[in-house]
C-alpha cells in the first residue's frame, strides 16, 4: 500500500484501535465520545502511579509495604486531577443515604486494597532498590518522512552504564497467551522505534511485565523488526487517511466487542452511530 505525505499523529492506543475496529478508531479519536471510567482500567492507572512515584524515594525505602502505604495518596491525587472518578463508588439513595454511603466507601476501600497483589507480583519479579531508571512515564515523538508523528508515554526506561536501553511496560492484567504476544509486542516495537529515530540506538530488550500474573514478556528488538514496525505504521496511517476521506470507518465485530463502551450505537450491535462531525478531515 502506498504512502501518502499528510501531516497526523499515531500513538499505540489509537493505531490498536484501528487495527481492531476502525469505527472505534473514530469513536476515540475523531467523535472524541467520553468513555464512563472503569474500575479495572482506572486500578491500572493508580497502580502505575505508584510505581512511577516509588522511585522518588531513596533506594533503600522502596518495599512492598511503602509501595502499599502511597495507594491512598495517590488515588486521592487521581480524584484531584479527575473529579469525576468519584462516580465509581457514588453511594445509593438508601433512606436517609447512611446506608449507600457506607457500602460505597466500603466497596472503594476493598477496590484500594486489591492494588496490593499487583504490587506484590511487581516486587516478586524485580527488585526496585537496585534500579535506578533514566526516565519514568516519558513523552516520546517522532515525525516520519511521511509527515506522520509517532507519539506516545512510555512507563521506564533504563539505560546500563554501556548505554544498552531497556524498555519496560506495566500491565495489571495477565500475560497473553502465545499466540498473542505479537499483537502485544507491537506497542514495544513502536516505543523502541520511536526511541531509535530519536536517540540513533536500538534499544538491547523490550520487557513487559504482567503483575496480574507475575510474569514477563521479553524481546530483542533488531533493525528489520523496526523498519517493518515502521511500514506497518505508514501503511496504517494511509489506510486512515483514507478513511477521513470517504468517511468511512466500519465497524469490525471481534471478541473486545463486549467490553466495548460504545457497544449501544454500534450497527454491528443494532445501534446507531452519530453523525461525523462537521470540523472531521
Amino acid at each position: 500500500m502506498p504512502t501518502v505525505q499528510v501531516t497526523g499523529s499515531l500513538s499505540p492506543s489509537r493505531a490498536g484501535d484501528f487495527m481492531t475496529c476502525p469505527l472505534l478508531y473514530r469513536f476515540r479519536s475523531i467523535d472524541k465520545i467520553p468513555e464512563t471510567p472503569n474500575p479495572v482500567m482506572v486500578r491500572g492507572t493508580l497502580v502505575h502511579a505508584v510505581l512511577e512515584r516509588l522511585f522518588d524515594d531513596p533506594a533503600p525505602q522502596r518495599t512492598l509495604a511503602h509501595a502499599v502505604s502511597m495507594v491512598p495518596a495517590e488515588w486521592q491525587k487521581l480524584l484531584t486531577k479527575s473529579p469525576e472518578l468519584a462516580e465509581l463508588f457514588a453511594a445509593g439513595a438508601d433512606f436517609d443515604g447512611s446506608v449507600g454511603v457506607e457500602a460505597a466507601q466500603s466497596e472503594e476501600a476493598e477496590w484500594l486494597a486489591s492494588c496490593t497483589a499487583f504490587l506484590d507480583n511487581y516486587f516478586r519479579m524485580e527488585d526496585p532498590q537496585y534500579l535506578e531508571p533514566e526516565a519514568r512515564e516519558l513523552w516520546v515523538k517522532h515525525e516520519l518522512d511521511t509527515g506522520l508523528t509517532l507519539r506516545g508515554i512510555v512507563d521506564r526506561i533504563d539505560v546500563a552504564p554501556d548505554g544498552r536501553i531497556r524498555v519496560v511496560d506495566y500491565k495489571t492484567g495477565k500475560s497473553p497467551n502465545s499466540r498473542f504476544e505479537d499483537k502485544a509486542l507491537f506497542q514495544m516495537k513502536f516505543y523502541a522505534l520511536v526511541i531509535w529515530r530519536e536517540r540513533g540506538v536500538i534499544p538491547t530488550l523490550l520487557q513487559l511485565m504482567y503483575l496480574g500474573d507475575g510474569r514477563f514478556l521479553r524481546y530483542e528488538p533488531i533493525e528489520a523488526d523496526l523498519l517493518a514496525t515502521e511500514r506497518k505504521l505508514q501503511a496504517l496511517w494511509t489506510a486512515i487517511a483514507a478513511a477521513m476521506t470517504a468517511h468511512d470507518f466500519p465497524p469490525r465485530k471481534n471478541p473486545l466487542c463486549n467490553w466495548c463502551a460504545h457497544k449501544a450505537i454500534c450497527p454491528e450491535w443494532g445501534g446507531t452511530p452519530p453523525p461525523m462531525p462537521v470540523n472531521s478531515p
